[in-house]
């Protein structure tokens, strides 16, 4: 464990020098990126920017065709069977190099999976460089993992990846996420969790790695070194204290992408912003999210089980005018009466927004244990009540002034599912790390914003303070 003040410790750098020149060298790469979303939080850095909620052949062909370096396509696959996202991926790979083939147009995946290390890894990457090394006739280079995500106090030092907690860095493989069911893990330095994933294929004595020093010393002829001597897929971990940091690490990448080095990143959301060279934008206000009054309540659901969320949930319940409902997740195993359960709730949600007032559904606060459970078991029954969970906005026939899910199985079933999305536009974010979509024309209910609101970040009164924007109330 490690104090925050560390962050802090290191030489600060130039930081709009190193910006001018990254955007520089972004512009001057022909590359799209395809940024594959592993559930809907990943956008919760970027603006103005496309997702996509499907991976078909027309969808990415509109992706290479915008005029922006870098679209999103959400998979969901966090929540995902082996068998689904193993289909999911290569298929995905298989469109995206047609779509280049056809084009003309070269290309690069990120693969933006979970700051705190959950998800289909190494599953996913391997999967994209086999049918990239397919299509070339020549292996991928490297892999570049950076789980860096400032917003949601997540830090890498000397290659141990760590998550803050209040003043404390605490290593990952320390935490609750480090236990998660169906992709938990024991390592915090990423050389070795890159070897306990791989099931010992790489050794951690064998992943490259960059360090803060090396970064803050805009050290880029070395860092391109390093990333050229990556081959045969071979792993690189990049450390990072801050977004500077990243802002010199894509310098040397693009060095190292324009003498023909190709890579696969496996990454969290801090990545693609520098990587895209995005520009920062301020938090949205309430008018940049919420148009003309409709007469109608908001309406939050909660699904996510972590600690983090319970405590934000809390907090929330001393927002006024606000009304809660306990949805009761745990009649998952009784097939009438979870039914009942949904109907019961969806009328009672009908009621309230038609009055105007905002109303927050929240599954059982402790996690449904079972004896003999197994993790696809427990995955499935998941998946199930995310289900559930999304047809309490899904079948709503009163249209809510906005949607707010916490938790990225729920906001990304309810993305997809019951506001039937196909194209959203990143407004931006609500709250550091909270982004906000605005619903495309073909959705459920058009044009109202979307708040995708991971489990796993922000502080206590986060959520609090977010519904308190959308509804107007003063923080």
């Amino acid at each position: 464990m490690l104090d925050a003040a560390v962050l802090d410790r290191y030489p600060q750098a130039d930081c709009r020098a190193i910006q001018a020149l990254l955007e520089e060298k972004c512009r001057e790469d022909r590359h799209k990126i395809v940024v594959l979303d592993d559930d809907p939080t990943g956008v919760q850095t970027v603006h103005d920017v496309s997702v996509y909620t499907d991976w078909s052949y027309e969808s990415i062909k509109k992706g290479f065709e915008e005029d922006n370096k870098l679209f999103y396509i959400l998979t969901n696959s966090r929540g995902f069977t082996v068998e689904q996202t193993t289909r999911a991926h290569l298929e995905i790979g298989e469109n995206v190099a047609r779509v280049s083939e056809e084009t003309g147009i070269d290309y690069v995946i990120v693969s933006r999976g979970d700051s705190t290390l959950r998800g289909h890894y190494p599953l996913e990457t391997e999967l994209l460089a086999r049918v990239e090394e397919k299509h070339r006739g020549k292996p991928v280079d490297g892999e570049i993992i950076c789980p860096y995500f400032k917003e949601g106090g997540r830090f890498t030092i000397d290659n141990v990846h760590y998550v803050k907690y209040g003043e404390q860095l605490v290593p990952a493989g320390e935490t609750e996420f480090a236990g998660d069911r169906t992709f938990g893990y024991h390592a915090s330095d990423l050389r070795e969790y890159v070897e306990e994933k791989t099931g010992g294929r790489y050794k951690a004595e064998d992943v490259a790695s960059v360090s803060v020093e090396e970064l803050r010393g805009a050290d880029y002829a070395g860092i391109t070194e390093k990333l050229i001597g990556l081959h045969d897929f071979g792993k690189l971990v990049v450390n990072a204290a801050d977004a500077c940091d990243l802002k010199v690490f894509c310098i040397a990448l693009y060095n190292a992408m324009g003498q023909g080095k190709r890579f696969m990143f496996r990454t969290a959301a801090g990545f693609v912003k520098e990587f895209g060279a995005v520009s920062e934008r301020p938090l949205l206000s309430r008018s940049q999210m919420v148009g003309d009054s409709r007469g109608t309540g908001g309406i939050i659901v909660v699904g996510s089980h972590t600690k983090k969320t319970t405590s934000q949930l809390e907090a929330l319940k001393q927002v006024p005018g606000i009304e809660f409902i306990e949805f009761n997740s745990d009649l998952v195993l009784d097939e009438d009466k979870f039914r009942e359960e949904v109907e019961a709730v969806i009328r009672r949600e009908e009621e309230l927004l038609g009055r105007g007032v905002t109303v927050a559904v929240y599954t059982k606060r402790k996690l449904l244990s079972l004896d003999n459970d197994s993790p696809e078991a427990a995955l499935v029954r998941s998946v199930k009540i995310s289900d559930a969970v999304q047809s309490l906005v899904g079948r709503l026939k009163v249209t809510p002034a906005f949607v707010v899910a916490k938790g990225g199985i729920t906001s990304s079933d309810v993305g997809t599912k019951a506001l039937q999305v196909k194209k959203a536009t990143v407004l931006g974010q609500i709250r550091p790390g909270i982004p906000v979509w605005k619903t495309g024309e073909e959705s459920r209910f058009p044009g109202i914003p979307y708040i995708i609101f991971p489990g796993n970040v922000g502080e206590v009164d986060t959520l609090k303070e977010a519904v308190g924007i959308l509804m107007g109330s003063p923080r």
